[in-house]
């Protein structure tokens, strides 16, 4: 039967004509075989390195004190050490020199003469040997001069009962006179006026010291 083979044949080629054709798989993009090199030489190289031996610490302690970067500190002292080192505090008292003289004060609170008035007086007697201050006093006509008198002789006598001093052989050293408080008053005046009245006080301080024998 010609015919039937020919049909045959016919369908199978038009069957394989109507299939597609497969598509071959893509090759796989291979790396160029320079960066396969330097990968392989890479490993090549890790693998040659030795591992870096650690050194032990007291190997590295002798190294540091030799080259003297590294010094061992020193330990701290006890509280014991501490306590010994310690000096006593010093005095507040100042220690008198062998050769300073003595000095013997006097002071008169609440005299009642202005500061200013007062003052007048002691700058005429400060530095004045005992005995021509109270000769200067004695003759003074300005009222301050008896408080101020009365003051040195007060030191003199300090001196001699308290210091074995002798009153006579002394000289002023310093006098000084502070304003103490104000006593204010009020004086009546024409047309039921006031006017303010200061009764000033002094507070005023003496410094004896022994004369020098040249």
């Amino acid at each position: 039967m010609p015919d039937e083979k020919d049909k045959k044949e016919e369908a199978k080629a038009e069957g394989k004509a109507e299939k597609p054709a497969k598509k071959a798989p893509a090759k796989k993009e291979s790396k160029p075989k320079a960066e396969k090199k330097d990968a392989a030489e890479k490993k090549d190289s890790k693998e040659k390195k030795p591992a870096a031996k650690k050194e032990p610490k007291a190997d590295k302690a002798e190294k540091d004190g030799k080259d003297g970067k590294a010094e061992k500190k020193p330990r701290r002292a006890k509280k014991a050490d501490k306590a010994e080192e310690k000096k006593p505090a010093p005095s507040r008292r100042r220690p008198r020199a062998p050769e300073e003289l003595p000095v013997v004060r006097a002071s008169a609170k609440y005299v009642r003469v202005a500061p200013r008035k007062a003052r007048l007086v002691a700058d005429q007697v400060r530095g004045l040997h005992i005995e021509q201050a109270r000769a200067l006093l004695e003759f003074s006509p300005r009222g301050a001069a008896r408080d101020i008198q009365k003051l040195i002789n007060s030191a003199a006598a300090n001196a001699e009962n308290n210091h074995d001093l002798v009153g006579d052989e002394m000289k002023i050293a310093s006098i000084t006179v502070d304003e103490g408080p104000t006593l204010r008053r009020y004086r009546p005046r024409a047309l039921g006026r006031a006017t303010p009245i200061n009764k000033r006080t002094s507070h005023i301080a003496v410094a004896l010291t022994p004369v020098e024998d040249d």
